[in-house]
């Protein structure tokens, strides 16, 4: 959270309004539950950061994803070069958003499918003898895991390259935009030296 003044104002920007406010209104009114991530990924995150704020704002972490949405700050006087660093990195927290989504929903529904086949091959009944609901042993589970993994390294080696592909011209535009940053202090000291 920012340290307040006397007078109200912060003396540093707040981390995030869902610190600051406890969290309480920031998280999406989602309403009804939704049964598939499509929607999700593709509707914009619905936590709104004040007007007058000139920071990025990290949201409450998504649904079906797990990850947290930034909502960008766009400044007035934004240069091109600034302009397709946001960009970039809009899209690239897109398509994130978009493959863990993806992948999330794909493990849950695999998991859930092997769960019950194999209880199906151990018993007749999907509850135990106290009522409880059965369950695989740790060693059964890690059937699941290890051919989950083996049957998606292609898909996380591609991903893998992706994410770094995209990060590393995200660094070089943020290097960009800050010997940009720098050019323009120093062309205005000049001009106001020379004037």
């Amino acid at each position: 959270m920012a340290a307040f003044r006397p007078g109200g104002r912060a003396l540093g920007p707040p981390l995030c309004r869902a610190v600051a406010d406890g969290g309480r209104r920031l998280g999406p009114e989602r309403g009804a539950e939704r049964g598939d991530a499509a929607r999700s990924r593709v509707q914009p995150p619905r936590f709104c950061p004040p007007r007058k704020s000139c920071h990025d704002w990290i949201g409450p972490p998504d649904k079906y994803s797990n990850l947290r949405p930034v909502h960008f700050y766009v400044p007035e006087n934004e240069s091109p070069l600034e302009r397709k660093l946001r960009k970039l990195r809009q899209e690239t927290q897109e398509w994130n958003q978009q493959f863990w989504a993806n992948q999330n929903l794909t493990f849950s529904k695999e998991k859930e499918e092997f769960i019950h086949s194999r209880l199906k091959t151990k018993g007749p009944g999907l509850t135990t003898d106290a009522g409880q609901k059965a369950t695989l042993t740790a060693e059964e589970m890690a059937d699941f895991y290890k051919e989950f993994l083996s049957k998606n390294f292609q898909k996380h080696m591609c991903y893998n390259r992706d994410w770094y592909r995209r990060n590393f011209t995200i660094t070089f535009f943020m290097g960009k935009v800050a010997l940009e940053r720098i050019w323009n202090r120093l062309t205005q000291k000049q001009e106001k030296r020379s004037s």
